[in-house]
């Protein structure tokens, strides 16, 4: 007798299972304290998707209930799926199946019809990336780009901060300066040509500005040619899956998706003072300015600060540089002030210690004239000047503040605008992330933009686990002589590790190419920094001489693969080249010994 009530209480129990998964849609068998349970819930959620929900640990016979489960379908654990009666299975395959597309196929119409898979905020690079990525693995992508016009009128077309108003002009300018340069060493060379040598603005930026302007038509196609939808609109979230489109007519339209991107970029920062909008330009104008600048001051110590004036002086022009504290904050300090020491020596101005209260127009013109006043920051002393042109470069702010995202719950840093995520790059809503410029505490560089967008997408789309690394990013500024870092600057890595514990090898060196028309001996400079804690491995690159983007590129790679002093020492330099000064370093700062190089 006694078995046969126990049958009878499995069959009650087997029937009840069996009609949960016949009347509702999608039931959940869940345990109220499993991580995956709850992420598998937030989903359906995220999906506005109606779902029965049995906690089984909240149950009294939850255990028969599981054990019978198992029966039923194979899978002991939970979170344990249902939806209209197919057995989906935990969370592992729930999720794969949201990505597959095979979890909204099972839905029909009980869930939430979204009119794109994706919406990405931002046409820069790392929105391109994504977006591209997405759509190449089948999934329905919208990109909304638009660029508020400068308080000058300047505007520009898709491809974001980098390609229109950023690295690739300031690339082209700053080899434009170069090029000056080479024309002087090439009489010591040999070359005979008149005296009289200008530099003309109006080619050089039309020339860049034609550039650019097949870069973005080349970006409009790639996105059409994949199927992305391209809208030159401002979007605006007006509910969680649901942004407001304003395109510049001022019409409106609406539009929703499961997922978003905020990729949104950058702008450069104003100084809040009388006549800084009124007169002064940015960056987001100087590389379309219609006229020469002329006699110029640049504002800030930033590495856009320093590249601009830097170009700007190998022009030819009058160039000052106003610093309130100091060069290239951020940066390893040792090598911030040899880049500006050499600017120094090669006609740049800098005023120290000096912050700008107002700006005036003395004389309308393109250039015009203006008044700069100036007072110290650490007297009474007044400065005051007058330029043609008058460039602020003092930092830039996160596109985040006017896109709606507390309409979208969306956490934002209130100081900055940047927006924290985790290592996903997922903000604290589980269906919106960001990537680039705006995320708080990462690198703001194209490239890595880039690498977090494909390898965001393929995660959301693809079944890829793979995230952007952060670490030792390699870069470069593109002062006249040019800083290439990787890893950390030295003042970072003695407070991670302690001075005791690293070893800084460094030497001065002369490029062969400097030596005959006998200019900057001695200049260049090279320095490695050393966990001696870690087999003297190498946890900072830097090297500031010609060419460091394309020196820094290699050394990066190799800091990626843990490299050490010892393998560098081993490594056979190919001579006479700049980067071979790493594959033969032996002086320590600690033992204060002579750095300067002579011959070969």
């Amino acid at each position: 007798m006694p078995p046969v009530e126990i049958d009878a209480g499995r069959d009650q129990i087997k029937a009840r299972i069996q009609e949960l998964i016949d009347t509702n849609s999608v039931v959940v068998f869940s345990k109220s304290y499993c991580p995956y349970c709850t992420k598998v819930k937030e989903l359906f959620n995220d999906l506005n998707v109606e779902c029965n929900i049995i906690e089984l640990d909240l149950m009294e016979n939850g255990s028969n209930f599981q054990d019978l489960l198992m029966e039923m379908t194979g899978q002991k654990t939970v979170p344990n799926v249902f939806v209209n009666k197919t057995h989906v299975g935990g969370c592992d395959n729930t999720i794969k199946a949201h990505k597959d597309g095979l979890l909204q196929q099972l839905l029909g119409d009980k869930s939430e019809v979204y009119d794109y898979d994706l919406i990405v905020i931002g046409g820069g690079s790392g929105g391109l990336a994504c977006s591209k990525e997405a759509a190449n693995l089948g999934k329905k992508v919208m990109v909304l780009d638009y660029v508020v016009p400068t308080p000058k009128g300047t505007t520009w077309g898709l491809g974001g901060t980098c390609v229109n108003v950023g690295c690739i002009p300031k690339k082209l300018m700053h080899q434009t300066a170069l090029m000056g340069t080479a024309l002087q060493d090439a009489r010591k060379f040999g070359w005979e040509f008149s005296e009289q040598v200008s530099h003309n603005w109006e080619t050089m930026k039309t020339a860049v500005n034609n550039y650019i302007g097949s870069l973005n038509w080349g970006y409009r196609v790639s996105l059409r040619d994949k199927n992305v939808n391209y809208v030159n609109s401002y979007a605006e979230f007006v509910e969680p899956h649901k942004i407001k489109a304003t395109n510049r007519r001022g019409k409106e339209t609406f539009h929703t998706a499961a997922k978003f991107v905020l990729a949104t970029g950058e702008r450069p920062r104003y100084l809040g003072i009388p006549g800084d909008k009124e007169y002064c330009i940015t960056s987001d104008d100087l590389f379309s300015l219609p006229y020469c600048p002329g006699k110029t001051l640049v504002i800030g110590a930033s590495y856009v600060a320093l590249e601009c004036g830097g170009f700007l002086a190998g022009l030819g022009l009058d160039v000052t540089i106003m610093v309130r504290s100091i060069l290239l904050r951020g940066f390893d300090q040792d090598m911030a002030n040899r880049a500006g020491d050499h600017m120094e020596t090669h006609g740049v101005k800098f005023l120290r210690k000096f912050v700008p209260v107002k700006v005036e127009e003395l004389e309308a013109g393109t250039p015009g004239r203006l008044k700069v006043t100036a007072k110290s920051t650490e007297t009474d002393e007044i400065f005051e000047g007058e330029y043609n042109t008058v460039l602020i470069a003092v930092g830039r702010d996160a596109c985040t503040e006017k896109i709606g995202l507390d309409q979208a719950g969306v956490k934002v840093n209130p100081k900055n605008g940047k927006i924290p995520v985790n290592d996903e790059e997922q903000t604290n809503i589980p269906h919106i992330y960001a990537i680039g410029d705006i995320l708080e505490g990462k690198w703001e560089l194209t490239p890595v933009a880039i690498q977090a967008g494909k390898l965001l997408a393929r995660r959301l789309y693809a079944g890829a686990s793979l995230k952007c690394d952060y670490v030792n990013v390699p870069t470069t500024v593109f002062t006249p002589l040019e800083y290439g870092s990787c890893g950390h600057p030295e003042e970072r890595a003695v407070e991670l590790y302690g001075q005791e514990n690293l070893e800084v090898y460094h030497s001065l060196f002369w490029p062969l190419e400097y030596t005959v028309p006998n200019r900057d001996n001695n200049r260049c400079y090279a320095k490695i920094i050393c966990n001696k804690l870690d087999d003297n491995r190498v946890i900072g690159f830097h090297y500031l001489g010609p060419n460091a983007g394309e020196v820094t590129q290699g050394f990066g790679a190799a800091m990626k693969c843990g490299v050490t002093k010892e393998q560098l020492d081993n490594t056979i330099g190919i001579h006479p080249t700049c980067a071979e000064i790493f594959t033969t370093m032996e002086v320590t700062k600690r033992s204060g010994g002579d750095i300067t190089q002579a011959g070969c």
